[in-house]
């Protein structure tokens, strides 16, 4: 795809284009996590079962899912402009629905189309940096985006504890609707379309399969964080989706106009990025999980109080990203992710040994630390990657990043609840008084040791490939 590249006589206003996007992107990341500390609530509150509630959560990731790879297409079918407002749209269409939701249908229906416009927006956001920001400043511009889609849902539990407390579920989505009519007017004013449209053809057989390969696996692991990988469900959906995603990519590969260019993955720097990426996200969002499950059943924290308790973490990570971004600018990737990969398994270590008496400000530091270890691997891989493709493929290395990132998201929240799930079941089978109380806790805590155990394994897998990254030569005059 032949991309447009900004000229001196091209005054794209880059600052107020990405400050729409990007605060967009904010609420709706914001919006994935911030009803989970609600769920409690709307248990009892719409009379329905804890199964049936976490599907506020798996209808979010599903829908992200099924349309996130196809988003690919729809950069070259439609300008920047209109996929931004039909973004915007639907953020605001399913954030009035949710406020006003008086039953578990509606909101349900909401968080789908909520959805959908974040699924339009983040591949948006990532090809217009490719296509506006030279290629020698697009780490600090990754940072600031980094910044964006870690720190929004890490704070996303902390502000809705808080409005939960003191007024109701409903304001977390009141409160969002202003920011996104902010965002929607300032994209009407100054969005521009920054790249071609081609109108590639439409493959239906590639919609078909590639819904059912991505969206079985994302529901696979979705559901199976709730019932198991023995679940019949779960077996059924992880079948289908992995026949469909074999499908989709001997398809792809076949075709000279496919819906995802998996010929991104020939540059080598991409494929490690990626590679990065995929595991940073696994062990970031299976501690994310774990964590807070810890302060609030392990240690007796309320759920406000262990949102105040990560909140360092991400306001550290607030701070690095757009820093690590520009040490990555002026120095690459090379010193800066093996670096950020032996700290995040140095910390892991030491979660993996952590236990009621864990004094709460090492914990505290100790999320930190991960945090900032994250910060030196995320954008740094995923800006180095990139550069690497040439411009026709900038629609393509974002949708795959971005899918990665849903597919990174099901498998660690599914796998850690797993292996906390068995750790606890193997502490209460050797208990001697297994009807104690006390047990409970205890049992948590043995489970959350097993789940560090394994995002530890997942980070050595990181740390090894992460010695093979290489700064990729770029063309000042590139993007």
């Amino acid at each position: 795809m032949a991309q447009t590249k900004p000229t001196p006589q091209q005054s794209y206003r880059i600052i107020a284009i990405m400050g729409s996007l990007l605060l967009s992107a904010f609420i709706g990341m914001f919006n994935e996590t911030a009803l989970n500390v609600a769920l409690s609530d709307l248990i009892a509150l719409f009379h329905i079962t804890a199964s049936t509630a976490q599907w506020l959560t798996t209808g979010y990731l599903l829908t992200l899912g099924i349309l996130v790879p196809i988003s690919g297409l729809l950069l070259q079918w439609f300008s920047t402009r209109q996929l931004f407002v039909c973004a915007l749209v639907l953020l605001l269409l399913g954030t009035l629905a949710a406020a006003l939701a008086p039953g578990f249908a509606m909101l349900m229906a909401a968080r789908v189309i909520q959805a959908a416009g974040v699924a339009l927006l983040l591949p948006l956001m990532f090809n217009t940096v490719l296509v506006l920001i030279p290629a020698e400043k697009r780490g600090g511009a990754y940072g600031i985006i980094g910044l964006v889609l870690v720190v929004a849902p890490a704070i996303g539990p902390t502000v809705s504890g808080l409005l939960i407390d003191r007024l109701n579920w409903n304001w977390i989505f009141w409160l969002s609707l202003p920011f996104l009519l902010i965002s929607l007017a300032s994209g009407l004013r100054f969005m521009e379309n920054v790249s071609a449209i081609t109108k590639p053809k439409i493959d239906a057989v590639s919609l078909a399969i590639s819904t059912l390969g991505f969206g079985g696996i994302v529901l696979a692991f979705s559901s199976a964080g709730d019932s198991g990988f023995g679940a019949p469900q779960v077996i059924a959906a992880m079948a289908v989706g992995l026949l469909a995603l074999s499908l989709f990519i001997a398809r792809q590969w076949r075709m000279k106009q496919p819906i995802m260019d998996l010929r991104a993955f020939k540059h080598p720097m991409f494929a490690v990025g990626t590679f990065m990426i995929f595991i940073t996200l696994v062990v970031m969002l299976s501690a994310m999980l774990v964590l807070p499950m810890y302060l609030i059943q392990g240690r007796g924290l309320s759920t406000f109080s262990a949102g105040l308790a990560l909140l360092p973490g991400g306001l550290v990570n607030a701070v690095m990203l757009p820093i690590m971004g520009r040490v990555f600018d002026k120095f690459g990737p090379r010193g800066v992710v093996p670096s950020g990969a032996v700290l995040i398994l140095a910390v892991l270590a030491s979660l993996s040994g952590i236990t009621a008496s864990t004094p709460l400000a090492l914990i505290i530091a100790l999320h930190g630390l991960l945090m900032i270890g994250i910060s030196m691997v995320w954008m740094p891989a995923q800006a180095n990657g990139l550069n690497e493709l040439p411009p026709e493929l900038y629609p393509h290395g974002s949708a795959i990043m971005n899918t990665l990132q849903q597919i990174a998201g099901a498998i660690g929240t599914a796998v850690a609840i797993s292996i906390m799930t068995a750790g606890m079941n193997g502490f209460m089978k050797d208990a001697a008084d297994r009807a104690d109380p006390a047990n409970g806790p205890l049992a948590l805590i043995a489970g959350i040791q097993q789940a560090f155990l394994f995002a530890m394994i997942v980070a050595i897998a990181g740390l090894v490939v992460a010695f093979f990254i290489k700064r990729v030569p770029v063309d000042k005059q590139q993007g």
